[in-house]
């Protein structure tokens, strides 16, 4: 959510950047925003200067019936009433523009930076570059579910008479090459400074619009029913939520932070699910990695965060590349974002493994999140977020860029301790 006051002082660059957006149905909006505004303001200030005036005179009152004005104090006494009555029409007034404005003002989206290249959809995404040269074998590459069946890894039959699409059992050692991915990402984040955390994986209606927009909650958010909760999609929501009506001291900033969690997303309008595999899922496990930091260095962290998942997959020897995310692909609340995609050989091409995104001062106006400078002011932070993990297309990258002419799974050398050891997976006939 972008600032009421650039908005009123900068109305035609608001518009423009719904236009590099391509939502020009938003447009209308601006003046709109505009218009409530000044209403708004205008109400305030009548009510105020009323509020002001009772204060005022009804001091008067005490004065008057200790002079023995009756009459003066009774006249005092009808003026207040009246105020009062005037008051009791405004409150709601201003009340009622107020979530009239904050209801627009969610939908329109955040200043995009100017790097960003100008595009209508993820067509338009950019590649910026490529860490790893990408390999084709000579022998074919089976699909990943084909892969894991052949060690008796995954089930999808009986997930789907349990939970229906979008879900899935990992067994064996598939099912502990996951959970290795997992834990050798958390520590590789913990090396990096980042501190380990675990956090809630239902949050408030509240945090849920503190942290992203509208139409992302209509597509990804199951909510409990019967009760104020979602269940998270990424561990995010829940992380920078924690922050929620904080005033944070500015000597303590950044806090870096790396979260595990189990992630629940409805997918709705997404395709994939009805495929058998496990790209596009309902229900998935991922590390994360979070900054809450000053506005000055948002861009610097933003270019550590990505970097850090190149740096994780090129320790497993999987070639990646970042691509730089369009203005029409960008989510209201992103300032800027890129993907990390990583190299299929079976497909011979790149799949998305992650996002980074820098989000401003978007998340931090929603919910906020305020900094204690050392001169005493106060401000909003800037809140960023990237993956670091999340298998299981971790474990499609990992399969196909490791697997064998024999059939066999070489394991990455850094995972090997997470494995027990083990260099290879091999199916379970041999």
């Amino acid at each position: 959510m972008i600032d009421i006051k650039f908005l009123r002082e900068n109305p035609d660059a608001v518009k423009e950047n719904i236009r590099k957006k391509f939502q020009d149905e938003k447009l209308p909006l601006v003046d709109e925003v505009i218009r409530l505004d000044d209403e708004s303001r205008r109400t305030q200030a009548e009510a105020d200067e009323l509020r002001s005036k009772r204060n005022r005179i009804s001091k008067q009152i005490g004065a008057l019936m200790a002079q023995g004005k009756k009459e003066e104090a009774a006249e005092t006494k009808q003026e207040v009433s009246e105020i009062n009555a005037r008051i009791a029409e405004l409150e709601p007034k201003e009340q009622e523009l107020t979530e009239k404005i904050r209801s627009i003002m969610y939908t329109i989206p955040q200043m995009i930076d100017p790097s960003v290249p100008i595009g209508k959809d993820d067509s338009c995404n950019v590649e910026i570059e490529r860490f790893g040269d990408p390999v084709v074998p000579e022998y074919p590459i089976p699909y990943h579910t084909d892969i894991m069946e052949s060690f008796d890894g995954i089930d999808l039959d009986s997930a789907h008479k349990v939970a229906g699409n979008g879900f899935y059992y990992l067994l064996g050692d598939i099912a502990r090459l996951h959970s290795a991915v997992l834990a050798y990402a958390r520590d590789f984040m913990i090396d990096r400074g980042f501190t380990y955390v675990i956090p809630p994986y239902m949050i408030h209606s509240n945090v849920v619009t503190g942290v992203m927009s509208f139409p992302e909650m209509d597509a990804m958010m199951y909510k409990i029913e019967g009760e104020d909760l979602y269940l998270i999609g990424t561990s995010e929501h829940s992380m920078i939520g924690r922050f929620i009506d904080t005033i944070n001291d500015e000597e303590k900033l950044p806090y870096t932070l790396t979260s595990y969690s189990p992630c629940f997303r409805k997918e709705k309008g997404a395709h994939g699910l009805e495929e058998r595999g496990v790209y596009r899922i309902h229900q998935f496990e991922k590390q994360e990695m979070i900054v809450i930091c000053r506005p000055e260095e948002s861009k610097m962290w933003y270019d550590r965060l990505w970097q850090n998942t190149v740096d994780l997959f090129r320790s497993m020897d999987i070639p990646v590349r970042t691509l730089e995310c369009c203005s029409g692909d960008l989510a209201d609340l992103k300032v800027k974002s890129c993907d990390v995609e990583a190299w299929s050989p079976r497909q011979k091409k790149y799949f998305e493994v992650g996002s980074c995104s820098n989000l401003g001062d978007a998340q931090a106006r929603r919910l906020r999140i305020r900094v204690k400078g050392a001169d005493g002011r106060k401000y909003l932070a800037h809140t960023l977020n990237n993956t670091v993990v999340a298998p299981p297309r971790m474990l499609i990258a990992l399969l196909e860029n490791n697997y064998q002419e024999d059939g066999s799974v070489r394991i990455p050398e850094v995972l090997r301790p997470y494995m027990g050891g083990k260099s290879e997976l091999r199916r379970k006939s041999e």
